[in-house]
């Protein structure tokens, strides 16, 4: 009988620890930039791991021709690429961390913060 309470109380003090790790790591990503271009880098957008948009950098030429939609188009593809880039960043960082041990419940815990994969 005692032999499953300490069980239970490793397998809980194992969980506070990832807890705490995950909250660093959750932290850490804010450190992290990726960059999308679209256009052939005419249009740049950069984001943090958090998948935060920091900056966006569109090449002057774009402006002068006058192509409203092209450039809504070029933003929303180079958006689109900054986001999915800090996802699968955050998630080799993840693998990273866990030493690519398969947890249980972690994929679901990674996705529920926008990291990795998404399920649809």
């Amino acid at each position: 009988m005692f032999k499953g309470i300490t069980g239970m109380a490793s397998m809980m003090k194992q969980a506070q620890e990832l807890q705490s790790k995950m909250g660093t790591f959750q932290e850490s990503l804010k450190d992290v930039t990726v960059t999308g271009e679209a256009g052939g880098g005419m249009v740049k957008v950069t984001a943090n791991g958090q998948q935060a948009i920091l900056n966006c950098e569109i090449e002057p030429s774009i402006l002068e021709a006058g192509d409203q939609e092209m450039l809504e188009d070029l933003i929303v593809s180079a958006v689109n690429q900054a986001l999915d880039r800090a996802k699968q960043t955050a998630a080799d960082k993840m693998s990273e961390m866990t030493g690519g041990m398969n947890l249980p419940g972690l994929q679901d815990a990674m996705s529920n913060m926008g990291i990795g994969p998404q399920s649809p």
